[in-house]
């Protein structure tokens, strides 16, 4: 591993944070280990969120890819739901030395916008996006605005909707959270 390549990169990476919403910090002293953050982009189900993801230098790079896993839950076709493993050709086969981990971060963020679910990570979440777009999008809105910011969903129009049938407001938001912000999905929990 080149230190001095990798101190360069992270130099790099902080100089442009602004404008291209990322960063990453050191978090071991052999600088093996990294921790990025990236902002869900624009127009997307993960705008609003910041999402953190580790990342562990080969001792063989930049010959060899970086490891990158997302820490923050994200509901993605091409992420685990689980694991937070990322399935992105750069990180694996099409890794070329020529990339850094800002490349790596930036590809890792624009994969946020360009879901290939016919090559998944994760099979439940491909088939979502697949067969019912709009649950997908609803629901990785809501698994960002529960895993990748600092407040939790309120769900304000569902919850109106709620108290008016003579819920109370908390078993409301509650139940409202459990279901991904799904009115009839909630109805359904709360009735049966």
């Amino acid at each position: 591993m080149s230190v001095a390549r990798l101190k360069k990169e992270l130099v790099d990476c902080e100089k442009d944070k602004r404008l291209t919403n990322i960063s990453v910090k050191i978090k071991s002293r052999d600088m093996k280990e990294l921790e990025g953050s990236i902002k869900g982009p624009p127009d997307s189900p993960y705008e609003g969120g910041t999402f953190v993801i580790d990342i562990k230098i080969p001792t063989s790079y930049p010959f060899e890819p970086p490891k990158m896993k997302f820490r923050t839950k994200v509901w993605h076709p091409n992420i685990s739901s689980q694991t937070g493993a990322i399935c992105l050709d750069i990180l694996k086969d099409n890794w070329s030395p020529a990339l850094t981990i800002k490349t790596a971060l930036l590809s890792v963020q624009a994969l946020l916008t360009a879901a290939e679910p016919d090559d998944p990570q994760d099979a439940q979440v491909a088939r979502m996006y697949k067969t019912n777009y709009k649950e997908y999008v609803r629901k990785a809105k809501h698994w960002t605005a529960t895993y990748a910011t600092d407040s939790k969903p309120t769900y304000p129009d569902q919850v109106k909707k709620l108290v008016a049938m003579g819920i109370d407001e908390k078993t409301a938001i509650g139940a409202l959270q459990k279901s991904c912000g799904s009115l009839e999905q909630a109805l359904e929990a709360l009735f049966n």
